[in-house]
């Protein structure tokens, strides 16, 4: 238990207040008592808690419970995120019940099991100490990644997660050198604008940066796009072709789909990254190029090299220091800021906002296309929507991620099984799993339905999950 979180127990009894203290003492649970409403918003305004045990009424006189409502919501207005956990007798029940809808983390009823409310309060603060710990951990993330886009140039690319940061500063990290670099991740992840980050921090900044799609050309062409033709080298050819290696001399030649290399294409561009030396198709002439090689894939060319399909010597030559983009279903925390993004980028000057649904279906959509289909997506929805409001529709995506139809994949089970032991853990109340998990209500109620999840509704005995 984190020892700078205290649970603050508000009862106008005295009695109640020392036993929850001597209850929370004995599991070393730090605490301190309130017994009165106006003591305890004085302490939740003066002090960050791990959480409040509320008592439902504050007078002997009044058993309905709206004494308790009304401190809830002064307390929520003073900390929004306050975990908060109310006691109530059976006059005051359905006032509790309501006050978890409205987001209160839990309710028991007098008399309360200690045990059971032990373990609420414990996984309440430690959550609320987690949450803490990772706002502190973004802020100083933020803090790095704004002093990374103040040194060095981002070419545009736009992030939030820690795994997005950890691949742009090893690129700005490695740019400098001239070591082949293989940037691997799937389609559409914005494999070339890593590529642009390395050439742009490079001291080869000024110098040319020649994208070549490797898997766009024919193999017959292969050698003279790189290398370049002499007149008569192949029919058709009248006049000399400077190939991709000269055009690039002094910069970088980017190589878009290297696993789309033939073998014998292969042969030969090792051959030239060994040597440095490369001649023109229908040439004797060995000529030079000063060139840093960065090449890119969505294959898994280790598999490739096993099946015999690429070369295991050129796979070691292209990849010196290796740069992972991860899809975007693995960075979470990059689909909104991304979204936003293009939204300014495709309707400047427009104010278009994302309605609660549209952020819950960008959160839970798998998005195989990766940052491509985000930014299609975004397009489409400032085309089509009818006004400044954009819908899941727009988006052309749904709130149910279109998954719920045939049977779990692997994956998909897995997730399941994950979603109903949190729901579980914190008995069914989907705004204590929704916080745990770090995702909204509304989303988790999609994974919800997408997986056939469904709560039984027992107003006075809330049973774990079947």
């Amino acid at each position: 238990m984190t020892d700078s979180l205290r649970v603050l127990v508000v009862d106008d009894q005295p009695a109640v207040l020392t036993a929850l203290g001597v209850l929370f003492d004995l599991h070393d649970i730090p605490n301190l008592g309130a017994a009165s409403p106006g003591a305890a918003c004085r302490i939740v305004a003066g002090e960050i808690l791990g959480a409040v045990v509320m008592d439902m009424n504050f007078s002997p006189h009044v058993t309905s419970g709206d004494e308790g409502v009304e401190l809830f919501h002064r307390l929520r207005e003073i900390d929004p995120e306050l975990p908060i956990v109310v006691i109530t007798a059976w006059a005051s029940l359905e006032s509790a019940v309501e006050l978890v809808k409205a987001g209160a983390a839990d309710y028991l009823e007098k008399p309360w099991q200690d045990d059971q409310l032990v373990t609420s309060v414990r996984n309440l603060v430690e959550l609320r100490a987690a949450r803490q710990e990772s706002r502190r951990l973004h802020a100083a993330l933020d803090r790095t990644r704004a002093e990374l886009a103040a040194e060095h140039e981002l070419c545009g690319v736009v992030y939030r997660s820690a795994a997005m940061h950890r691949v742009v500063s090893l690129a700005i990290g490695v740019a400098d050198s001239s070591a082949p670099v293989l940037i691997t991740g799937p389609s559409g992840s914005g494999k070339e604008k890593l590529a642009e980050i390395v050439q742009t921090n490079s001291s080869r900044r000024n110098r040319p940066f020649v994208r070549v799609n490797v898997g766009a050309i024919p193999d017959d062409l292969m050698e003279s796009e790189l290398f370049g033709a002499e007149p008569g080298a192949y029919t058709g050819i009248t006049s000399r072709r400077i190939g991709h290696f000269e055009t690039a001399h002094g910069g970088t030649l980017f190589l878009d789909e290297i696993d789309g290399l033939s073998l014998a294409g292969q042969v030969k561009l090792l051959r030239v990254l060994q040597s440095g030396e490369f001649r023109r198709l229908g040439s004797s002439e060995a000529r030079s190029a000063d060139v840093r090689v960065i090449s890119a894939t969505n294959a898994d060319l280790v598999a490739a090299v096993v099946d015999g399909r690429f070369r295991e010597d050129l796979y070691y030559r292209l990849n010196v220091v290796e740069l992972r983009l991860p899809p975007l279903a693995e960075r979470a925390e990059d689909v909104l800021p991304l979204a936003r993004h293009f939204l300014d980028h495709h309707a400047p000057g427009a104010i278009f906002e994302l309605a609660d649904e549209t952020v819950g279906a960008l959160t839970v959509h798998d998005w195989p296309g990766n940052v491509r289909e985000l930014e299609n997506r975004i397009q489409r929805a400032t085309v089509v929507a009818s006004g400044t409001t954009i819908t899941p529709e727009d988006l052309g995506i749904s709130n149910a991620d279109d998954r719920s139809a045939g049977p779990l994949g692997d994956d998909e089970f897995a997730e399941r099984e994950r979603l109903l032991a949190v729901l579980n853990r914190n008995r069914g109340i989907v705004a204590r799993a929704a916080d745990e998990l770090e995702i909204t209500r509304q989303a988790l109620y999609r994974k919800m339905a997408r997986f056939g999840i469904e709560l039984e509704r027992r107003p006075r005995s809330r049973s774990p999950l079947p």
